[in-house]
């Protein structure tokens, strides 16, 4: 397993997130010794969605606005259908999102997560794997919808929903390692 000792890694969410989608990779990031912190436009809690219905409240590290990109080594962006709905409409957390892309840094998305992608305009010639639902909105916006568990293109892994968690919690270890020796080497 990748060692992530230093890297930071920003969870971008507000409320209606999936479950799963940010404690099961959080979890394998923090073994893999990354420090990880929830962003969100939310001031103090968010809330979480279990399926079919409302699930625990999460501190927010660090307010959206307070957060600043550059101090962050890599992005998660998890699903859950509200969470990225309501994130794709707030500007500063799609200004937040783009400049990830921008500095080439790695992000992982999974389920509805893309959609962020999509509206901070980085989707367009990308492989990207997603929630079924999504496929008509990467290709309008450039992409290739792939029906696969976890696809790694470039600096992005994604996946398609909660079964597909272990697939992409390994790639997403795996690319944030790749990227943290890259720039430690640099």
């Amino acid at each position: 397993m990748e060692n992530l000792n230093g890297t930071k890694v920003a969870i971008l969410v507000t409320d209606g997130f999936e479950h799963v989608e940010l404690t099961e990779p959080r979890k394998a990031l923090d073994q893999a010794g990354a420090k990880t912190s929830i962003v969100s436009p939310k001031k103090d809690q968010v809330r979480s969605w279990k399926f079919t219905e409302w699930g625990d409240q999460f501190p927010v590290d660090l307010p959206l606005e307070k957060a600043k990109p550059e101090e962050f080594d890599a992005l998660l962006l998890p699903g859950g259908v509200m969470n990225p709905d309501t994130l794709r409409t707030i500007d500063p957390a799609v200004q937040f999102v783009r400049s990830f892309f921008d500095a080439n840094k790695p992000v992982a998305a999974i389920c509805h997560g893309p959609w962020t992608i999509i509206e901070a305009g980085a989707a367009d010639g990308r492989q990207i794997a997603s929630w079924p639902s999504l496929k008509t909105d990467l290709r309008n916006a450039g992409a290739e919808w792939k029906n696969e568990e976890v696809v790694v293109d470039g600096n992005l892994v994604s996946s398609r929903k909660p079964d597909d968690i272990p697939a992409f919690n390994r790639e997403m270890i795996n690319l944030f390692g790749r990227t943290r020796r890259k720039s430690h080497a640099a």
